[in-house]
């Protein structure tokens, strides 16, 4: 991942309650800011880059990830108090997202329809990576480009607000998966655990964790993710099937 600094606020996203913001970069880049000192906490930036970075690295249509150096000055002029506190909170090292000029959010009740075969590999991923937030309520899914486009992986890593943790069990059955929004326009997802496990290994799921600064671990071990998405992906095929049981 790149790192930029911010050099202009541009202005605030009000949408959910992370609040994030669009800035431009030092590299003449637009990025949806996503704050380190936002209420959902730094495990939700854990999450974005963990996710985000595996669906780049398959292939998936993923907004490229960038760390966003941030002087909490750069706001200065902006009024709403919430907003100044966010920044102040937020000096230094942010994550963000290359902003989609004029995407349109994905809707099940227009079309087009989704590729059968895209949307059984995000389907995948998102079992993977227990990813409980791509429903028909929030499908986290823009159109740019005639492109379907993942975005918003905050609430990937479901065990981080699971009461054991990393010791969670990473074979268990994720039923959550059975609400995905591309769900019902899915192909096969166990023709995409098919071409798709493959391609994950001990040494990608290395390099992806080392993506994360360590301010945002807070003294975590970097080991426990890896160890957990490579026993995770030790029983693909178990949520694929799943998967496809609640397809059908």
């Amino acid at each position: 991942m790149r790192t930029v600094a911010a050099t202009r606020y541009v202005t605030p996203l009000r949408e959910g309650g992370s609040l994030p913001a669009l800035v431009e970069a030092d590299d003449d880049g637009l990025y949806v800011l996503k704050f380190f000192g936002a209420g959902q906490g730094p495990k939700a930036l854990v999450a974005e880059v963990v996710a985000g970075e595996l669906g780049r690295a398959l292939g998936l249509p993923v907004p490229e990830l960038v760390l966003v150096e941030l002087d909490p000055a750069i706001g200065r002029a902006e009024p709403d108090p919430e907003i100044q506190d966010l920044l102040l909170a937020s000096g230094g090292t942010n994550l963000g997202v290359d902003f989609l000029p004029g995407a349109l959010p994905f809707s099940p009740a227009a079309g087009p329809p989704p590729d059968p075969e895209l949307a059984a590999s995000v389907v995948w991923l998102d079992a993977l990576v227990t990813n409980v937030d791509r429903t028909p309520q929030n499908p986290n899914l823009l159109w740019w480009h005639r492109r379907l486009w993942l975005i918003d992986h905050g609430a990937a890593l479901y065990w981080h607000h699971a009461p054991d943790g990393p010791a969670a069990d990473p074979t268990a059955p994720f039923a959550p998966i059975a609400d995905h929004v591309l769900l019902p326009y899915a192909s096969s997802v166990a023709e995409a655990d098919a071409r798709l496990a493959p391609l994950v290994d001990g040494k990608l799921l290395e390099r992806i964790v080392a993506e994360v600064p360590a301010v945002w671990l807070d003294g975590e071990d970097r080991g426990m993710y890896v160890d957990y998405l490579a026993r995770r992906l030790a029983s693909t095929r178990r949520f694929a099937e799943e998967a496809d049981r609640a397809r059908r």
